[in-house]
């Protein structure tokens, strides 16, 4: 049995107030409801299909000061929960203590919860919160559609990634999609990206390479104290208008060198007519044997600059845009060439 889709995500935050506000105020999710259990007062966001559970409380406290805000459980929905429990709890994963749905360990501090639901059932309120719901207010005009959840990209310690694949693989019936290793310089990373057989799941799964220089995956792990979940990417229809308005309402998105856009027309073939839209919003491109994608990170809202977030249009392109790392620093070291 394999899980099939991401039930929900569930953020630790130190405040809880301020983190739901972020989500509601830059991306327009909405609030659905108001829940408390044994050490967490929680909230419960929505947008399309997306769900997202913050919470505080003491029972957050000891991962909070571990590793600062980020996920702490990233629920599976499952046709049968149980039977992925005892699949996952053969291939290494440890039963955690859960309300009513059977919980398990995952990578680094992450669990996941395996939320028992048919394929293309109604999403019910998580289990195990006394919810309040909230009542609805309407999305603000204009608002973008984050459409899913793209991908979820992990970042690990170095020599874990390859257990960690094959535990996904035998513990929750994933599949391997795809894999390349990034040499940037002196630095270098290994990837590989694994899925649902539904392609509900995905997650890119990184770790570093400890005989390269230590790199921007290094500093993830040290300040989020071992590994953990780098960023979500969110898929849309429209990268620019979104970028757009997503910037008018606060969200600060990473900046890009003049020099990648230089050597774009270059590396892709076609976007000549986008090239200007693309440096005024910063938006990285690059291309597979299928087509393109779009993409754009945003800068961590939080104060361990953990967690980040993507957002991601995809033209044909079944890729993850690993080409732009490389583009990146070679754009950044051009500009440091032309300062000099």
């Amino acid at each position: 049995m394999a899980a099939y889709d991401v039930e929900y995500i569930e953020i630790y935050s130190s405040d809880q107030q301020k983190t739901s506000e972020y989500f509601v105020s830059m991306f327009g999710f909405q609030e659905q409801a108001k829940g408390v259990k044994a050490g967490l007062n929680s909230v419960l966001l929505a947008q399309g299909q997306l769900r997202l559970v913050v919470s505080s409380g003491p029972a957050a406290d000891t991962f909070l000061h571990a590793h600062g805000d980020g996920i702490r459980d990233i629920a599976f929905s499952c046709e049968d929960a149980a039977a992925v429990r005892d699949t996952a709890v053969a291939a290494g994963a440890i039963t955690l203590p859960g309300a009513t749905a059977p919980v398990v360990s995952g990578f680094g501090n992450v669990q996941h919860t395996l939320v028992q639901r048919v394929a293309g059932a109604e999403r019910l309120l998580p289990e195990g919160w006394a919810w309040t719901e909230s009542e609805p207010v309407p999305v603000a005009e204009g608002t973008p559609e984050l459409r899913l959840l793209d991908h979820i990209a992990v970042c690990l310690e170095a020599g874990r990634l390859h257990e960690t694949v094959r535990f996904y693989i035998d513990g929750f019936g994933f599949e391997q999609y795809y894999s390349e290793y990034v040499a940037v310089g002196e630095q270098a990373m290994d990837s590989i990206v694994v899925r649902s057989p539904s392609t509900g799941i995905t997650f890119t799964i990184i770790e570093p390479d400890p005989a390269k220089q230590a790199g921007q995956i290094d500093e993830f792990l040290a300040r989020n104290g071992g590994g953990g979940v780098q960023h979500l990417a969110f898929l849309v229809d429209e990268i620019i208008p979104a970028v757009l308005e997503f910037e008018s309402r606060g969200v600060e998105f990473l900046q890009t060198p003049d020099t990648y856009y230089d050597a774009l027309v270059e590396r892709i073939s076609g976007l000549d007519e986008a090239i200007a839209d693309l440096r005024k919003t910063n938006v990285l491109a690059d291309c597979d044997e299928w087509g393109y994608l779009l993409q754009l990170f945003t800068r961590s809202p939080f104060e361990r600059r953990t967690l980040f977030f993507e957002l991601i249009q995809r033209q044909g392109a079944q890729g993850f845009g690993s080409s732009n790392i490389r583009a990146l620093y070679e754009a950044v070291e051009r500009a440091r060439e032309t300062a000099s």
